[in-house]
């Protein structure tokens, strides 16, 4: 048992008269996961120490023996020379302590017009806002990987498919840009969700703001931020910038998620679609022939990873009131771990598709069977005068007959052809080749070789063009 005269030496602790218990103190702390923000904890207190000295808060001499004496920590903790004290809670207590160490008392003068709540909230917006910028070049990556496929395999056609049943033929080039598709919607949201996020919370205070004479867009200017946020209550409770961003994390691992269920179903010998990179694949403890397909796996089950980070955080925001509860302090673990989470997925899927073959003899063969061309067939009779639907009849009758016959619609001859309706006449061969079906597809966004080519080229403009800038 603590003596309960003893005083606490925290430097908050003025009014408390007994220190943290161990338990408590384990408990509460998060400077053993939050201090990965010491360089964004430093910045904003740069800046808001040149503040103070500039408007006249603290004297010209102590913010610069402060903002040196932060430098230097800064060096040391990126050279492994600092020390973290779990009793010290967090990363600003510690980067405080550290300071009012060096340079004195003058290092407590720091504090003056801010709070550690409106500090947090503007070292997780500035985190935020860099792992925004560097996912954004990860995704970049990889929508590149899935334009070197799309070029570099130009002409390949394959089976589409809806119910993950054959339904037409597709070029491979065609559904690789469907990801990259995918992919960019996902850098637009980043792109947006980054609006919301560069808005800087600083000199907010605890919730009421402060009565201390600061220039607010000095130090939001200097932090790179847009815009200062226009409410000190919701400054320092707002975390729907994080949620937003988890939001577009999960959407991103949840398209890296589609995308590997593709890749291990391809790779699969009931498919044989595509070989992927054996360094990127793994064998059996067991099985000497293995060779299985871990990376898209590991991403596949990392998805949910990413949605529990996002499903804890709402969680955790639902029940509570104005202003800042110690709650927000789960905000972190849960933001960097999906951040991390989708930065090494990305990377890893990014070498994968960079080093992926597609397989064309299997592509092609699997592309004979599943009656691929049967809307083709239908199409033909419309453009022939039929209405849809007894053009649908017609040519579902003919694969029920194919069926019964064990053959497929362009195994048919000629005469078998026209004897299923009038329409049909000798033009009918080239519509039931798989060749001629993808390169009738001529509709803007089609698989047909035209589109997909101007489609390309759309992609690789778009690239250029498109930037996260702050």
């Amino acid at each position: 048992m603590k003596n309960k005269k003893e005083k606490s030496t925290k430097l908050w602790g003025g009014r408390f008269q007994q220190p943290t218990e161990k338990l408590v103190e384990d408990f509460t702390e998060s400077v053993s996961y939050d201090r990965r923000l010491y360089a964004q904890d430093i910045r904003g207190s740069i800046a808001h120490a040149r503040m103070l000295g500039q408007m006249g808060i603290i004297t010209e001499k102590d913010s610069q023996t402060i903002i040196d004496g932060l430098k230097k920590i800064l060096r040391d903790i990126e050279n492994g020379r600092f020390s973290w004290e779990k009793g010290l809670e967090d990363v600003h207590m510690n980067i405080e302590k550290a300071l009012t160490d060096l340079v004195g008392p003058v290092g407590g003068r720091l504090h003056t017009a801010r709070s550690r709540n409106d500090q947090v909230a503007t070292d997780i917006r500035l985190y935020t806002r860099e792992e925004i910028i560097k996912i954004d070049q990860l995704l970049e990556r990889l929508q590149k990987a899935f334009i070197l496929q799309a070029e570099s395999y130009m002409g390949i056609i394959m089976p589409g498919f809806t119910h993950l049943q054959k339904a037409q033929p597709v070029l491979y080039s065609h559904h690789m840009l469907a990801y990259f598709e995918m992919f960019k919607r996902d850098r637009q949201r980043l792109k947006d969700c980054l609006k919301r996020v560069n808005i800087c919370p600083l000199g907010s205070a605890a919730l009421a703001g402060t009565s201390y004479p600061i220039d607010r867009e000095m130090t939001a200017k200097e932090l790179g931020f847009a815009k200062i946020t226009k409410n000190s209550m919701d400054a320092v409770s707002d975390r729907d910038f994080v949620l937003e961003f988890l939001f577009c994390l999960s959407v991103i691992m949840m398209h890296m998620s589609r995308l590997s269920e593709e890749l291990v179903l391809w790779m699969s010998s009931e498919f044989s679609f595509i070989e992927l990179p054996d360094a990127y694949c793994t064998g059996s403890s067991i099985m000497p022939q293995k060779k299985n397909p871990d990376v898209p796996e590991l991403v596949r089950g990392k998805t949910g990873r990413v949605y529990g980070s996002l499903m804890a955080l709402l969680t955790t925001l639902k029940g509570l009131p104005l202003t800042y509860n110690r709650d927000l302090q789960e905000d972190k673990e849960q933001l960097f771990d999906a951040a991390d989470t989708t930065s090494s997925s990305l990377a890893v899927m990014a070498g994968l598709i960079e080093n992926m073959r597609p397989n064309p003899k299997r592509m092609t063969q699997d592309t004979k069977t599943g009656f691929l061309t049967a809307t083709d067939l239908a199409d033909y009779l419309v453009k022939k005068g039929l209405p849809f639907r007894q053009a649908h009849e017609v040519v579902g009758k003919a694969v029920a007959n194919c069926l019964s016959k064990g053959k497929e619609l362009h195994e048919l001859g000629l005469q078998e052809l026209k004897k299923l309706h009038p329409f049909i006449r000798d033009d009918v061969l080239k519509i039931v080749e798989v060749k001629g079906s993808v390169a009738s597809r001529k509709s803007k966004g089609g698989t047909g070789h035209e589109p997909v080519k101007d489609a390309l080229i759309n992609a690789q403009k778009w690239l250029k063009e498109f930037k996260i800038c702050l």
